[in-house]
């Protein structure tokens, strides 16, 4: 269709002119008047009728309800027949409705299209420019301003404006004024980004109906873009692409120039050379599409075999593929994306980075770069020198492995790549120096590699060959607690000063080493590290570091001053979560107490010798998802090697960024070969035992499993460690541009089972505490009142005690395992599997192994759980009340079947002052006491950028002095937070090895739909008699609510049930008075209480409250041959 200047007129119109020609009315009028209450049809003066102009968006519109039937309808302007819009040339409008509907009707008095969300798709070009366009924010569905018209019908929705400023915007086209469905790049769900060259330019958004794809141009510019690169070179004989127009007959060409000196212009392409592409009429082959989905509705180009051997050749250039329709004038043109290539001739297996390898006496170095055109090797003889002492040019081999070797003298230089290379993104060729991407030391700040020996002795410490891991049978005895290595040591007075906040804080026997302990004791098995790699985001340099100015402890608890103190030295202190990767396999060295070369590598392993002494192994959180920056920017290492490969492109070349940052791409042979190496080393060298994969679902399950399959080569003979036994589990969400498998079958929550890879389950998260991460933070769930004590605030939905009863299902599928085929007596009185109880249109079960489900109700990611509770507790409860619904949080994670997750400080009702985005908010809202006399509740109001809508509600909180738990609610919480871990590592009915013996054993008292709300019951049936140490039968109450519970079954009726020796000796004196009526069967479980009655208990020396986990012997030969196909699958830990 013919563009037209739209929506963005009122906004840049002047007031005067707007005023002169804006109708004062706009009335729907036609057959359908008399049925919406008009007198008479085509009556123009029927307010009744009448359209509502939005001032917003200067659009007339309103809804209708219409009545089945075909009707015929425009607008009239002012009341009068004299100036009426319809369809093509004035024409009435046709609606046919089906059935009884509500019909909204437009009109633009700009345009004067006129027409209803039944006879047109209403779409708006939503994005990060509508404010410029006088919208009220920017990403406004509903705001027509940027509406998106199609006047002809052709298909083709259209808006233009020349009022944007100078810039980057990304949009997508959004319909029906909602995000329910929307269209980004090619028309997935990434965001299409455009630039504005100049004030004034007009520029023209399209959407195409059919292929539902955006695009944004130019007015006027040369037809394609260069710059970006819409095809893919996908073998070396093929190259696929979707022109915008290549109408038949049209001649394709690769076109080609060593330096970029291409150019586009309006009569086509200038420069280069160019060679012709047949299209292949059968398309790409089945390999070809599955291995590159994004594009496997392309034409295939083939390229001549004459060309073929000269592909390395070009590759190392610019290069555009370019289409001619028979009249000679070009049709579109656009540059490539070359990963696919790059795979198919260069993938190499070899080892990279720097090795010392047996026999050689020094080291050599070896880089992937096969399109660099020149690489020298710059040697300094310190980390800090101003020149390289020597340049030493590599040289080219096989596989685009660029390689050097030298002396002994080398060993623990400091060195940099020159790297020259093509980068499509400049149109240039760029001498990069660069870091090694296979570093394994640094200097500080990261500015230079180091060549050191992992395996020199100097970097071990004392007793490293011989560490002694803590024993672990399964992995479902697996216990983690979360713990960021700065938060765990920087406040803690007991350890040497220089010494806090780093790696070394771990081996002092301080009082968080003690708290380490202690818990340990209690049942948990593995610490695992919030980031640990080397971070892009810290200054390194602690006498560099920043901190917030002024005493912050003299503000008042509902202050400002606090955060906007640490909002102004946010990004140059000491602190962040550290998910911005820059080398993935150094320690990073803002935890070291030497940042500057190999002392971090010691320190770190002085760290995990530590923690595995103290009975705890350790987990690295790993983010092999994203870098920190791409393109030419001076921390991007990968990017400036091989630009273009490393990280995953949408379809106009651009870098995803979906994760938050420059999205990796793992689909590509050497970026999960990066990847791969790069955790091996972790395990092998720094005998790492478990790995949480950050947004685990933005890799592929082909990396998890190769991930999987090069742990397991791994043996103590060969490399000194037991690989099978690593752990690895991850984020397994499904979003961006990986959503849905759109890049390939990818490792989310409901493709991996099967793998013993796990997942972390949002189902009992949100079940338990209420709401989700993007709902209203006063939501309540089972464990915070929802339904039985509530809020006061509105929960999105009119019953909450059906919310309550859906909940409650999904924890007993969570308790289960959150097995996919675990089945039970729903609240609709039905028989369900796991997979059958709805969890937002997903399953709520997906697994086939409890060792693939973490278990958790608190994370680094949102408000910890104590500040949930704050939140969505009864105003008027009590802090007893709030420690209670705080402990039977920990209470459903520890008695879960599967592997249970603790946030650190989980046990000491841990604050983050109702921060729910703290990774960047430092020391003083990430505080962790472990003198157990702060929580570090009300330390001021959160930063702002992440909470300020939220600040009116929690100043009321912060402000109130009976919100601030006192020492002993603190230790009320650790006392309980032990007592559940301890019960949980008492017996193995707790910690089932597979889905045969969950479904066996674990049942389900007070199900359907009589059931007593807030009540849940959960039966596990052990072997009669037990074998040493363990138990015949546990039952376990969760009681939420504010009432004591009476239960009675007929199944309990004189069977010898006591209560758990963990709790007849609790903390809690509330645990202690409950009770069971053995003749009755009946059972007393007091307000919110977690209460376990056990038959048979163990008889140790500690009452079985310390125990050692029963061995393989505790259960039946049936009970084995039940779970025998699946633990024969499985890796269990040893």
């Amino acid at each position: 269709m013919r563009p037209l200047v739209l929506g963005a007129w009122l906004a840049t119109a002047a007031p005067g002119v707007a005023t002169a020609l804006a109708p004062t009315s706009v009335t729907l009028i036609g057959d359908l008047q008399s049925e919406l209450g008009c007198a008479s049809d085509s009556d123009p003066t029927c307010a009744t009728t009448q359209l509502t102009l939005d001032a917003s968006d200067g659009i007339w519109q309103k809804g209708f309800s219409v009545p089945a039937g075909t009707w015929k309808y425009k607008v009239a302007i002012d009341g009068s027949l004299a100036e009426t819009y319809g369809g093509p040339g004035g024409a009435d409008i046709t609606l046919t409705l089906a059935s009884a509907a509500t019909v909204k009707f437009y009109f633009d008095p700009v345009g004067h299209w006129v027409t209803s969300d039944k006879n047109a798709v209403i779409a708006t070009a939503a994005g990060s420019f509508q404010s410029e366009l006088g919208c009220p924010g920017d990403w406004q569905p509903d705001c027509l301003r940027t509406w998106l018209q199609d006047p002809d019908g052709d298909g083709l929705y259209t808006f233009t404006t020349t009022a944007l400023p100078v810039g980057t915007y990304e949009m997508k086209a959004a319909l029906n004024e909602g995000w329910t469905e929307s269209y980004g790049q090619d028309g997935g769900s990434s965001n299409l980004s455009f630039n504005v060259p100049a004030a004034g330019t007009e520029m023209i958004f399209t959407w195409n109906s059919v292929t539902k794809k955006p695009t944004v141009r130019e007015v006027g510019a040369p037809v394609g873009d260069i710059v970006q690169a819409r095809a893919q070179w996908v073998a070396p004989d093929t190259l696929a692409w979707s022109p915008e127009n290549a109408p038949e007959g049209s001649t394709f060409r690769l076109h080609h120039q060593p330096d970029g000196a291409m150019r586009l212009t309006s009569s086509g392409i200038q420069g280069g050379e160019s060679f012709t592409l047949t299209v292949d009429p059968a398309g790409l082959s089945a390999e070809l599409k599955a291995r590159f989905p994004l594009v496997k509705d392309a034409l295939a180009l083939k390229v001549p075999q004459a060309e073929l051997a000269r592909v390395p050749e070009y590759l190392k250039g610019q290069l555009v593929v370019s289409v001619t329709p028979p009249g000679g004038v070009l049709a579109d043109a656009t540059s490539v994306q070359t990963a696919g290539v790059l795979d198919a001739l260069y993938a190499y297996t070899g080892p990279l980075g720097v090795a010392f390898e047996t026999g050689v006496v020094g080291p050599t170095l070896r880089l992937w770069a096969p399109t660099a055109r020149k690489v020298d090797l710059l040697l300094f003889d310190s980390s800090t020198a101003a020149q390289p002492s020597s340049r030493v040019a590599m040289q080219a081999g096989e596989h685009g492995v660029w390689s050097v070797s030298g002396d002994a003298s080398w060993k623990n230089r400091f060195y940099l790549y020159e790297v020259e290379v093509y980068v499509r993104k400049e149109q240039a060729v760029k001498l990069n120096q660069v870091t090694d991407p296979y570093s394994v030391s640094l200097a500080v700040n990261s500015t230079r590699s180091q060549m050191v020996d992992l395996r020199d002795r100097a970097l071990a410490p004392s007793g490293w060959d011989t560490v002694q891991k803590p024993a672990l049978e399964a992995p479902e005895d697996i216990v983690l607690y979360e713990l960021h290595v700065r938060d765990f040591s920087i406040h803690d007075s007991t350890v040497p000063e220089a010494e806090r906040g780093t790696f070394k804080a771990f081996t002092r026997d301080s009082n968080g080493t003690k708290h380490l302990a202690r818990l340990a004791k209690a049942g948990v098995t593995h610490v695992h590290l919030l980031p640990v790699f080397d971070i892009a985001t810290i200054q390194e340099n602690r006498a560099s570091q920043s901190q917030p100015a002024g005493d912050l402890s003299t503000f008042a608890p509902d202050a400002e001053e606090q955060q906007a103190a640490v909002h102004a030295v946010r990004d140059a202190d000491g602190f962040n979560w550290g998910y911005d990767p820059y080398h993935y396999t150094v320690p990073e060295g803002s935890y070291s107490t030497q940042p500057d070369g190999s002392v971090r590598i010691t320190e770190f392993r002085e760290m995990v010798q530590s923690l595995n002494q103290r009975g705890l192994r350790v987990v690295m959180d790993v983010v092999y998802n994203h870098t920190n920056s791409s393109g030419q920017d001076p921390q991007s290492v990968l990017d400036r090697i091989v630009p273009g490969y490393y990280h995953r492109l949408n379809g106009v070349g651009n870098v995803e960024t979906s994760t938050c940052c420059q999205n990796t791409a793992t689909e590509n042979v050497m970026m999960e070969k990066l990847m791969v190496d790069s955790l091996v080393t972790w395990a092998r060298e720094y005998k790492v035992d478990g790995f949480r994969f950050d947004l685990m679902g933005h890799h592929m399950k082909a990396n998890m499993l190769h991930v999987r399959a090069a742990l397991d080569a791994l043996t103590l003979e060969k490399d000194g460690v037991d690989g099978k036994a690593i752990y690895l589990y991850g984020e397994g969400w499904d979003f961006g541009e990986v959503q849905g498998n759109a890049r390939g079958t990818n490792a989310t929550q409901l493709n991996m089972p099967g793998t013993g890879i796990g997942t972390f389950s949002d189902r009992l998260r949100d079940a338990a505490r209420g709401g989700g991460p993007f709902d209203d933070a006063r939501y309540q769930g089972f464990i915070s009142g929802l339904f039985y004590d509530p809020n006061g605030f509105a929960q999105g939905t009119s019953d909450p005690k059906t919310l309550l009863l859906q909940h409650m299902d999904r924890i007993r599928v969570g308790l289960a395992g959150n097995l996919r085929d675990y089945s039970f007596t729903s609240v609709e009185d039905k028989a369900v599997k796991g997979s059958e109880v709805s969890y937002n249109g997903s399953p709520a079960g997906y697994t086939l192994d409890p060792q693939e489900v973490i278990t958790y109700v608190s994370a680094h990611d949102n408000e910890t759980l104590f500040d949930a509770i704050q939140l969505k507790a009864p105003r008027n409860a009590s802090m007893d009340t709030r420690v209670r619904m705080h402990n039977m949080g920990i209470s459903l994670v520890a008695l879960a079947q599967g592997i249970p997750f603790f946030h650190a400080g989980d046990e000491l009702l841990r604050s983050k002052s109702l921060d729910r985005n703290s990774y960047n908010s430092g020391d003083w809202f990430n505080r962790l006491d472990f003198t157990y006399q702060s929580n570090n509740w009300g330390v001021g109001l959160p930063p702002y950028d992440d909470n300020k809508d939220n600040w009116p509600f929690f100043k009321t909180l912060l402000a109130d002095p009976a919100l601030k738990p006192a020492p002993a609610h603190i230790a009320q919480a650790l006392a309980h937070f032990e007592e559940v871990v301890r019960i949980r590592k008492s017996s193995r009915l707790f910690r089932l090895r597979t889905a045969a013996e969950i479904q066996q054993r674990v049942r389900f008292e007070n199900t359907g739909s009589e059931q007593t709300p807030g009540l849940i019951v959960m039966s596990i049936q052990g072997d009669a008699p037990a074998a040493q140490g363990e138990f015949e039968h546990a039952v376990v109450f969760f009681n939420a609510t504010g009432e004591e519970q009476r239960f009675t079954a007929e199944a309990f009726k004189s069977q010898a049930l006591v209560l758990h020796p963990v709790q007849q000796e609790s903390a809690d004196p509330t645990v202690r008075t409950a009770s069971f009526d053995s003749a009755a069967g009946t059972f007393v479980v007091p307000a919110r209480s977690t209460v376990v009655f056990v038959k048979n208990p163990a008889s140790s020396d500690d009452g079985g409250c310390d125990c050692a986990s029963a061995n393989g012997t505790a259960f039946s030969a049936l009970g084995l041959l039940l779970g025998l196909s699946a633990m024969l699958r499985r890796r269990h830990a040893r």
